[in-house]
């Protein structure tokens, strides 16, 4: 079969749409064909690599697959060849104090397809048959791959570490990403008021179309978090979502609330931010780490989409083939909301 994958890692150079051996499913999994997987930021850093993640080479990403069940290993049932499903990105691996509490993503056993494991960019995946959940008619496999790991994890980070509230205000920073594109809906769905930060007009737009109350232009107001303050009546928001890092979170510091919540889920500037420890304890601040979810956060945001209480948010669909191409414009940021590769 044909995947997306790498040898080594580095930079968007080393990605090579290769002949590799065709996965066979396990006792327990199912094979299933790949019509549609969407790119993240975690594709970008699994690449790149750090100290201490050891990957089996070639090595391909991909979280969001959307296919069809074409094989049933030993012990399967519930699934028939053919039909169309999604994959839940977060994969058990064991039982342990946290899974019973229902913090699977805190386990030290759970990992993520593309990051842990060989992901979706490829023509085939073997998948744990409960990470599945079957496609209603009426959606095609690029918009149906579109949300997965975004839509699980703007849920979790936001209905469970933020523990948002109807009332309260959220500011999301960089509208334009994958996750912050569905926080956005998520926040309006919980009956919050949405600010958000982005780069560019038509991103503001696009922002304000999936519901943000305000929308402001980091680009044209670098101190936006002064801007911010005088709107909201020099109070601050009571939630800030930053998955920038480093070049944002002194600014979110400045922009939440007293007794506020900042929620970080990712850092796309870079890992390491400078902090002034006197905002924490001034403000009593509170720090959440959040990242995925478990397989019920999963079924439940799912119904949501298939619902069209949310909607996916795909700025364009690509071949399989083309994709050094698009981890080009995904890691310029000249897109708003997934790009999805189709093999």
């Amino acid at each position: 079969m044909k995947a997306l994958c790498f040898y080594e890692h580095g930079g968007v150079e080393v990605l090579q749409y290769d002949d590799v051996p065709t996965p066979e499913p396990a006792a327990g999994e199912v094979l299933v064909r790949v019509r549609a997987a969407a790119l993240n930021h975690l594709d970008v850093f699994v690449r790149c690599g750090w100290p201490g993640l050891n990957l089996e080479m070639p090595h391909w990403g991909g979280s969001d697959v959307a296919g069809e069940v074409v094989e049933l290993g030993l012990g399967v049932d519930g699934w028939e060849v053919g039909e169309a499903v999604v994959v839940d990105p977060g994969i058990v691996t064991q039982e342990d104090e946290f899974t019973r509490r229902g913090a699977h993503s805190v386990s030290p056993g759970y990992m993520v397809l593309g990051e842990d494991v060989r992901g979706g960019h490829a023509e085939f995946m073997a998948v744990p048959a409960g990470n599945l959940i079957a496609i209603p008619a009426g959606w095609d496999f690029a918009r149906a791959a579109a949300p997965l790991l975004v839509s699980l994890t703007a849920w979790r980070m936001l209905i469970h570490r933020a523990r948002l509230r109807a009332g309260e205000s959220v500011l999301i920073i960089g509208a334009g990403g994958g996750v912050n594109s569905m926080a956005i809906q998520v926040a309006k769905l919980a009956g919050a008021d949405v600010y958000a930060v982005t780069s560019s007009e038509r991103k503001m737009e696009k922002a304000r179309e999936l519901g943000a109350d305000v929308v402001l232009n980091y680009r044209e107001d670098p101190a936006w978090s002064k801007t911010l303050y005088r709107m909201t009546g020099r109070r601050g928001v009571n939630v800030v979502v930053d998955n920038v890092g480093q070049a944002t979170l002194a600014q979110s510091m400045r922009a939440v609330v007293r007794g506020g919540r900042i929620v970080i889920v990712g850092s796309t500037s870079g890992p390491r931010a400078e902090i002034d420890i006197r905002y924490i304890f001034g403000k009593q601040i509170t720090l959440v780490g959040s990242t995925m979810g478990n397989h019920q956060d999963f079924v439940d945001v799912m119904e949501l989409i298939w619902g069209r209480k949310l909607e996916p948010v795909v700025d364009r669909v690509m071949p399989l083939s083309e994709g050094r191409k698009a981890f080009e414009l995904l890691e310029s940021g000249q897109k708003f909301g997934k790009i999805v590769l189709v093999p």
